[in-house]
C-alpha cells in the first residue's frame, strides 16, 4: 500500500487506490511534524520494506513507528464503523472461542454449548501453502486440531456456497426479465464480500442497494443452515450451539454481527464468531503445535461437499465463482446456449475483467469482475452516470478477490506473490462440482425449505441492505 503523509494536514492519505485498507495490513498513521519558522517541514520517506522514515533538512533521519489500521477503524469507507459494531467486533477472536470451549469444560452439560467450525476454503488453500499441505490433508488436520480442542462438528462452506450460488442464479434471471419494467432490476451486483457492501451501505445508501443482490453468502447460508436445520437434527435450540465461521477477511466479523443476522426469538447469532485464517495460526501456536503435526480426523460429511474420497469445491476462481455459474446459467435459461468455457476480456487491470455473450453479432449478455475499491469507485460512478454497459458484476473488495483477504497469511513484497500463486493452485486444485448436481443440497430445498420459491428459502437464503446515515465521527481523509 503506498501512502503519503501531507506536513499540513496530518493526515493520511492513499496514493495506491488499487488496494485495500485490512485491519491486518501495516500502514502509515497521521504525523506531527514539527515546523520551526524559516525552515522547512520535514518529508516522510518510505523504504522498499515498508519502513518510514522522517527526514528533516539537514538530511537526519528518524523511524517512525508503524501503525495499525484496527477493527475500530475505517473498514475503506466514507465513515468508521459504529461504537455498537466495535463492541460486537470484540466478541469475535480466537480468544472468545478458547472461553467457550474452556466453560464447556467446566460446566455442566446442561449449560454446555455444541461449537460448531465452519472452515472456508479459501482459508483451507492459505494454511495449505504455509505449511505445504494438500488442501485434503489441511482439511482433515484441521478436523483433527479443531475436535482435540473440544469442537464437535468441522464443516465446509463450500457446502453453503452452493445453495448462495443457486439462489444468484435464479435472482438475475428474474432481475433480467424484469429489466424493462425494473430500472434499477440490472445490474446485479454481487453481495458475498462485506467490505464491499460496508462501503455500499455507508457511502452510496439508497442510490446503490436496489443493484445489489439479496442471496446470502455463504458464511450467512451456513449459519442459516447451522442453527436451523443442524440444530433440528441434534434436538437443539439454536442458542445451545456455538457457530465459529474460519474467513479470509476480518469484515466478515462485521457481517457476522449484522441485526439482520439476529434470531430474535432464540437471542442468538446466525454466526456467533468469526475467526481469519490468521487467527488459526494463533490457535495453533498458543496450542504449541505446527499443522503438519495434527493427527487427521476424518471428514465431516454434513453440510460440508465433502467425504474421505476428497473435497469438492467450485469453479470461476477464488472468490466463489458467482460471475461464471450465474453467466453459463442464464446463457442456457434465457436463450438456450450452453456455454462450457468462458473467455476473459481483461480491461484496465487483471483485478477488473468482462464476460460478452454473443449470437449473430448481437450482444446478450455482459458480465465483469471489479475487485479492488479503485475498479469499485469507477463502476460506481458509470452506474450513477447511467453508463454501466453490465448486466452483473463480480464484486469484491480485495484486489485478486478472496484468497487475498485481508486475515490470509501474509509474506513480505516478493515473496507474497509467490505465496498468492500458490494459494490460487491450491485453491484451483479441488474437484469442483455443478451446484445443480449437489443431490443433498437438494434434498433440502425439497424437504426443509419446501421449495426454492417457499417463504422459508427467502427466509433462510437472502437478505436485506439498508442504507446508513453519514455520521460527523472523525475519518481519514481518503481521496477516492
Amino acid at each position: 500500500m503506498a501512502a503519503v503523509v501531507s506536513p499540513f494536514s496530518g493526515v493520511l492519505q492513499l496514493t495506491d487506490l488499487d488496494d485495500y485498507i485490512g485491519p491486518s495490513q501495516d500502514c502509515i498513521k497521521p504525523v506531527k511534524v514539527d515546523k520551526k519558522p524559516g525552515k522547512a517541514a520535514a518529508k516522510i520517506r518510505i523504504e522498499d520494506d515498508g519502513s518510514y522514515f522522517q527526514v528533516n533538512e539537514d538530511g537526519e533521519s528518524q523511524k517512525l513507528e508503524k501503525a495499525k489500521i484496527t477493527l475500530n477503524d475505517c473498514l475503506a469507507c466514507s465513515g468508521c464503523i459504529t461504537s455498537a459494531e466495535s463492541v460486537l467486533i470484540t466478541q469475535q477472536s480466537h480468544e472468545e472461542l478458547h472461553k467457550v470451549l474452556n466453560a464447556n469444560k467446566t460446566s455442566d452439560s446442561a449449560s454446555q454449548k455444541l461449537v460448531v467450525v465452519s472452515v472456508s476454503p479459501q482459508s483451507r488453500a492459505s494454511l495449505a501453502a504455509r505449511y505445504k499441505l494438500t488442501p485434503l490433508d489441511t482439511a482433515k488436520k484441521l478436523t483433527g486440531f479443531f475436535k482435540k480442542l473440544g469442537v464437535a462438528f468441522v464443516f465446509d462452506t463450500t457446502f453453503s456456497r452452493t445453495f448462495s450460488l443457486l439462489e444468484s442464479q435464479r435472482e438475475f434471471v428474474r432481475r433480467f426479465q424484469r429489466r424493462d419494467d425494473d430500472g434499477r432490476a440490472l445490474p446485479m451486483l454481487a453481495a458475498a464480500c462485506p467490505g464491499w457492501i460496508c462501503y455500499a451501505e455507508k457511502t452510496h445508501g439508497s442510490f446503490i442497494i436496489p443493484y445489489v443482490s439479496t442471496a446470502k453468502s455463504p458464511q450467512q447460508v451456513m449459519g442459516s443452515l447451522v442453527k436451523g436445520r443442524f440444530a433440528e437434527q441434534q434436538h437443539l435450540r439454536p442458542d445451545q450451539i456455538y457457530h465459529v465461521a474460519v474467513m479470509p477477511c476480518y469484515d466478515k466479523k462485521l457481517e457476522a454481527s449484522r441485526p439482520d443476522f439476529f434470531i430474535q426469538e432464540h437471542q442468538t447469532r446466525e454466526v456467533d464468531c468469526v475467526i481469519t485464517t490468521g487467527e488459526v495460526v494463533k490457535l495453533l501456536d498458543q496450542e504449541g503445535v505446527s499443522l503438519p503435526d495434527v493427527e487427521p480426523a476424518p471428514l465431516d460429511g454434513l453440510f460440508s461437499s465433502s467425504s474421505e474420497d476428497g473435497l469438492c469445491g467450485h469453479a470461476g476462481g477464488g472468490s466463489g465463482g458467482y460471475l461464471e455459474h450465474i453467466f453459463k446459467h442464464a446463457a442456457m435459461e434465457l436463450f438456450g446456449i450452453q456455454v462450457d468455457k468462458l473467455e476473459y476480456k481483461p480491461l484496465r487491470n487483471k483485478d477488473f475483467q468482462e464476460v460478452t455473450l454473443e449470437k449473430e453479432g448481437e450482444t446478450l449478455l455482459r458480465f465483469a469482475l471489479a475487485y479492488g475499491f479503485r475498479n469499485i469507485q469507477n463502476l460506481v460512478q458509470k452506474l450513477k452516470r447511467g453508463k454501466s454497459p453490465y448486466h452483473y458484476v463480480e464484486v469484491m473488495a480485495c484486489p485478486s478477490g478472496c484468497l487475498n483477504g485481508g486475515g490470509q497469511l501474509r509474506a513480505d513484497r516478493e515473496a507474497g506473490r509467490d505465496l498468492l500463486r500458490e494459494v490460487e493452485r491450491l485453491y484451483e486444485s479441488v474437484e469442483p462440482e455443478e451446484p445443480e448436481r449437489n443431490e443433498e443440497v437438494s434434498a433440502l430445498y425439497r424437504d426443509w425449505l419446501g421449495g426454492p420459491e417457499s417463504e422459508r428459502a427467502r427466509r433462510a437464503l437472502h437478505t436485506q441492505y439498508h442504507p446508513v446515515e453519514k455520521t460527523n465521527a472523525a475519518t481519514f481523509n481518503i481521496k477516492w
